[in-house]
């Protein structure tokens, strides 16, 4: 921890740290992304990591956050072990073709406000609010996909929730698929993205959302949260957050 703090101290972001991996997000010139790179590179285990550039108009976070937590995302599943791997990941040239298949049930792994701002076409919205109510629409209709010989391919912003639902599905006799390195690497990968993507891709910085050229759009925390449940808690939220890092 205190290696990584050492780390990016002239860096702005999060970075969070637990047993089952390491996953963040941080900004700053591209000399120090260089050589934050190139130093966790070097450590074998992070040798492989996926990392994700792109350019930003906003300064997407003020200050550097470092912290370890239990797990990088609460599935709400004991037990529930990444290391041992998941679903089958899928290139983002394999996922366009992956995506036409008939047999295939397309699932959008994060929240619903996430969903109407933006998606991939023909995929499903299974009408979470939290991650942690993701596992219940899987038990509800694995059977229906077992019966019907389908498999299974989700996707997320950048990988992370895939990583663990996948995980959690791997005793599942259904086939799961997951787009490696989330929607931005599609959107790196794909310079015709557009034509498999609607709307726009929210990010959970000061950027707010992100077109499929992976420029920031003009839209607003009120235009993300409008006309949900619980979008006047997730507005107050996010403009707290926000206070807190200007």
């Amino acid at each position: 921890m205190e290696h990584l703090r050492t780390l990016t101290k002239d860096l702005f972001g999060s970075i969070l740290v637990a047993g089952e991996g390491i996953n963040g997000m941080v900004a700053g010139s591209e000399a120090l992304l260089d050589n934050f790179e190139s130093t966790l590179r070097s450590i074998p285990d992070f040798a492989d990591m996926l990392f994700k550039r792109s350019a930003c108009a906003t300064p997407p976070f003020r200050k550097m956050k470092v912290r370890q937590k239990t797990e990088i995302v609460p599935l709400g599943i004991t037990g529930v072990d990444v290391t041992k791997g998941g679903g089958m990941n899928v290139s983002p040239i394999e996922w366009r073709e992956l995506m036409k298949r008939d047999d295939v049930v397309l699932l959008d792994n994060r929240n619903s406000f996430e969903f109407r701002l933006g998606r991939f076409r023909n995929a499903i919205d299974p009408g979470v609010r939290n991650f942690r109510d993701f596992p219940d629409y899987v038990k509800e209709h694995v059977s229906e996909w077992q019966r019907d010989g389908k498999s299974v391919a989700m996707y997320c912003t950048g990988g992370i929730r895939c990583e663990k639902t996948s995980a959690w599905m791997r005793d599942f006799e259904v086939p799961v698929y997951q787009l490696s390195g989330g929607i931005l690497n599609y959107f790196k990968q794909m310079p015709d993205a557009e034509l498999d993507w609607e709307g726009e891709c929210f990010v959970f910085d000061n950027r707010i959302a992100l077109d499929t050229k992976l420029d920031e759009t003009n839209t607003t925390l009120e235009d993300v949260y409008e006309g949900e449940p619980d979008g006047g808690w997730r507005l107050r939220r996010a403009r707290q957050l926000h206070g807190e890092e200007t």
